[in-house]
């Protein structure tokens, strides 16, 4: 097995491909400058990395699947993610840009708890931004200006407009997976009908009392999604979490049960993969505005 490297900051990715490092937190890159070949590399990041490739010089792989990675395209790594990058062709040099950034540039920064809404981070399989050339420009543009600050050398000024213009960025990337999200409306319906299909057969089944209440992971993975990426698509088609939609299922399966059966609410419970009782009439409770009891007696009157 290749040898991993683990990327702890951004001096390591700079030196791996002959480029000058400018400040010891943040590195915005130009692969069309560097001065050393990397044929094959597997980087375990220790940084936040988002990289716009122009070209298909080379392919990446993150855990067992290649990313969906042609000209135009953007893909982000954050911590704790290891991928494989193998060149394409003979060239030093790639039609390639980014940005690498170590998370204690964002301490005590506003920044620093908003990353987890950016989801993007953690895609995988498939789910990288194809950007157009107008997106492309605007990406570069702000690539250039954090390279234009950090030119400009270190003061107390620094951190804060370099926090700021990455924090744009990342807005911009948002903004474009939104975009991508509507038009691949097609597939997002397909995927739609099949998390309702895989739905019905949880709960029809003996899965739920054997194996308990499902996870968003579980459904992600049967649909070869990330759930980061399977839950922003859900709540961009249909304004509902995964986890949410799950629990509306489980409160739809219940009304049934509740007023078609003679089972005891316990009985119901168990059977729709809840550990205890009392979980399930609280959530009922909370969904319905009554307790399942209550709601079966409605039904009977």
């Amino acid at each position: 097995m290749e040898k991993i490297l683990n990327l702890d900051n951004v001096e390591q990715f700079s030196q791996l491909y002959g480029l000058e490092t400018l400040h010891p937190l943040v590195s915005v890159v130009d692969l069309n400058e560097a001065t050393r070949a990397v044929d094959f590399i597997r980087l375990n990041y220790g940084v936040y990395a988002l990289f716009l490739k122009l070209e298909v010089a080379c392919n990446i792989k993150y855990g067992r699947q290649k990313y969906d990675y042609e000209e135009g395209t953007i893909v982000c790594f954050a911590p704790g993610q290891t991928a494989e990058t193998t060149a394409t062709h003979d060239r030093i040099q790639a039609n390639a840009y980014g940005i690498l950034f170590h998370p204690d540039l964002l301490r005590g920064t506003p920044l620093n708890q908003a990353m987890k809404k950016y989801t993007f981070f953690s895609y995988e399989i498939n789910e990288a931004l194809h950007v157009s050339e107008e997106e492309q420009a605007i990406i570069l543009d702000c690539l250039k200006i954090i390279r234009k600050e950090l030119e400009h050398g270190i003061d107390k000024h620094t951190k804060t407009l370099i926090v700021t213009y990455i924090e744009l960025l990342l807005g911009y990337c948002m903004r474009f997976y939104e975009r991508q999200f509507i038009t691949r409306s097609k597939s997002n319906h397909d995927v739609l009908v099949r998390f309702e299909q895989l739905l019905d057969d949880y709960f029809s089944g003996p899965a739920a009392e054997l194996d308990g209440l499902p996870s968003v992971k579980h459904f992600a993975d049967k649909l070869c999604l990330s759930p980061n990426y399977f839950g922003d698509m859900l709540k961009k088609e249909t304004g509902k979490t995964p986890q949410e939609y799950i629990h509306a299922k489980v409160i739809e399966v219940a009304k049934d049960r509740l007023s078609g059966t003679r089972e005891t609410m316990s009985r119901i419970a168990y059977s729709l993969g809840f550990q205890y009782p009392q979980h399930f009439c609280r959530l009922f409770k909370k969904q319905v505005g009554c307790t399942p009891n209550e709601y079966r007696l409605q039904m009977m009157s």
